[in-house]
């Protein structure tokens, strides 16, 4: 005597593969694209224009506006660096991290450039 299962067992266990199929395809295909910063960062310049970047690349020096930035709001879910240069260089700079933000004084440099620590 032997036994089979239901048809809806092997619909299930079809369906069920085919996922885990899919999911492992699609991991592989996105595993080549450059990491992003899931979420927006946004900044205010000098004449209060506010600017949004949408899940940008944690890789490299992002630059702003040659006027800078008086504050940022990192809604990423990775913490950043802001640089009071347009080439991520110098000391002045102030750690962001994800989910909060940052108010520059009245008299310090305006933040011109910013990186992702990762």
């Amino acid at each position: 005597m032997s036994v089979t299962a239901p048809p809806t067992v092997l619909r299930r266990r079809a369906g069920i593969a085919a996922g885990a199929a899919l999911l492992t395809l699609t991991a592989t295909g996105c595993s080549g694209l450059g990491r992003s910063a899931v979420g927006p960062v946004s900044y205010t310049t000098d004449r209060d224009k506010v600017v949004t970047v949408h899940s940008p690349s944690v890789k490299g020096c992002h630059a702003m506006p040659p006027a800078g930035a008086n504050a940022i709001d990192n809604r990423t879910l990775v913490d950043i660096v802001l640089y009071p240069t347009r080439d991520c260089s110098g000391r002045s700079t102030a750690y962001v991290a994800t989910t909060f933000s940052d108010v520059n004084a009245p008299r310090a440099l305006p933040w011109r450039s910013y990186r992702f620590i990762h």
